[in-house]
C-alpha cells in the first residue's frame, strides 16, 4: 500500500491499523506468500501468528527456514522473544 504526496511516493513500513480492512489486507498478504505451504496442511496463518504443526520433527526445521525466508523476501520480520 503506497500515499502519493507532494514530495513522492510513502510506502509505510509498519501497519497502519487505523485504516479501515488493514488486518484484513494484512492477512490476505500472508495467505498468498505461504499458501503453498498452508494447502499442505502444516502451516496455519492468522494475521501475524504463523504456526508450524508436523507430526514427526522430519522436515520441521526446514519448513521454518522457508516460511522465514518469504518473510524476510517480502520485508517482514520475526521477534525471536515471541517464538517458541
Amino acid at each position: 500500500m503506497a500515499f502519493t504526496i507532494p514530495e513522492g511516493s510513502f510506502e509505510p513500513t509498519v501497519m497502519f491499523f487505523g485504516l479501515t480492512n488493514s488486518p484484513v489486507t494484512f492477512q490476505a498478504m500472508m495467505n498468498e506468500l505461504l499458501r503453498d505451504l498452508i494447502n499442505t496442511g502444516k502451516v496455519v496463518v492468522f494475521i501475524d501468528d504463523v504456526m508450524v504443526g508436523t507430526e514427526t520433527e522430519e522436515g520441521h526445521d526446514e519448513l521454518v527456514v522457508e516460511i522465514i525466508k518469504r518473510l524476510e523476501e517480502n520485508d517482514l520480520y520475526v521477534k525471536l522473544e515471541k517464538c517458541k
